[in-house]
């Protein structure tokens, strides 16, 4: 059996970003739902692109700045996922996979960060 490789991260999170888009096109076109998914879309996707500028960074302090950004995106969108789930928008079914991902990206981020720091002497 072939062994399945990982995505990277640029296109893990440009997918990720992609998968948040549909989110928000299928969401009911109520008052609720899109203030909610409306803010859902603008953290999730905006994940990508602080990654990529993290990439293009000039300095160890210049990527923790755009990764800490990162994390802060994916603890906004994790928070608004979790309200369309609450409030009965979203069922936990369709929000699951996302929430999932959501998380196991906070986790990446914040051991890349944690290693940068330490490299840094910062920690």
């Amino acid at each position: 059996m072939e062994k399945e490789t990982p995505l990277d991260l640029r296109t893990q999170t440009s997918d990720f970003a992609l998968r948040i888009v549909k989110l928000y096109s299928s969401l009911p076109k109520t008052t609720e739902a899109q203030v909610l998914g409306k803010q859902v879309l603008r953290s999730g996707t905006s994940i990508g692109a602080n990654y990529r500028e993290g990439n293009r960074a000039k300095s160890d302090a210049d990527i923790v700045n755009k990764f800490e950004s990162v994390l802060q995106e994916l603890d906004e969108t994790d928070y608004w996922l979790d309200l369309l789930v609450r409030s009965g928008i979203l069922s936990a079914q369709k929000a699951e996979t996302l929430i999932k991902e959501t998380n196991e990206l906070l986790a990446i981020f914040a051991t890349i960060v944690t290693k940068i720091k330490k490299r840094m002497g910062r920690m």
